[in-house]
């Protein structure tokens, strides 16, 4: 889940910056940098772990600022493929799930990778009064999907941690221009599948609750 990756990289630091201790004002412009932000094939920037090496210092013609050249570690969130997390639903429309972990919430479960056979029922507030756009709108209706087993129905809702496999990572291109209606840009979008034994809210699975307790804890703890 969480990587060192070594960085190497060309800074110039600011005049105001100067004053202060060289490798505690290169550290604090690598954060406005690099925190929060996705590299990549690298993935999420949680922290700048430490500086290896610094280097340089010029003042190159017409530039009143030092250039330095450094070497860094960063701790990267980056999901492998077949990694089993745990995670807050954060929304539920007709197209899936998306999760949290609180720090990154860009993780989605699509609809052929919820268990079978399931049931989506809207929220009954996002009814549309003209039948012949409810086709339409169908995609952006929020709602709730159920797992239907055994002639039970079993909700996947916000009340408990619900856990997931990641199928895929990404790191899709910024698009040139977006329509209105879709979705906000992420730099990194993860595919997770819920549609295996033990996976889902860990309420359907009776002694998986403090698992998750633990997990939760952990992950905190590692942020």
């Amino acid at each position: 889940m969480f990587y060192l990756s070594k960085i190497e990289h060309t800074l110039p630091l600011p005049a105001p910056q100067l004053s202060r201790p060289i490798r505690e004002a290169i550290h604090t412009e690598l954060e406005k940098l690099f925190l929060d932000k996705v590299i990549a094939n690298l993935g999420l920037c949680i922290s700048v772990y430490d500086i290896k090496s610094i280097e340089g210092g010029f003042i190159y013609p017409g530039d009143g600022a030092p250039t330095y050249t450094v070497v860094f570690n960063l701790i990267m969130f980056r999901p492998f493929v077949g990694e089993i997390m745990t995670a807050k639903l954060l929304s539920s429309d007709a197209d899936g799930l998306r999760l949290s972990l609180g720090f990154f919430d860009d993780i989605y479960v699509p609809l052929q990778h919820l268990p079978s056979p399931n049931e989506f029922k809207a929220e009954s507030k996002n009814r549309c009064r003209y039948p012949y756009l409810i086709f339409s709108l169908n995609k952006y209706t929020k709602g709730t999907w159920y797992w239907k087993y055994e002639e039970q129905s079993y909700p996947v809702d916000d009340s408990d941690m619900i856990k997931f496999r990641i199928q895929n990572v990404t790191y899709p291109s910024i698009p040139v221009e977006q329509p209105k209606e879709s979705k906000p840009f992420a730099p990194m979008l993860v595919t997770g599948s819920i549609d295996h034994d033990g996976l889902g809210p860990v309420s359907w699975w009776p002694g998986q609750e403090e698992d998750a307790e633990e997990e939760e804890e952990e992950t905190a703890a590692e942020e």
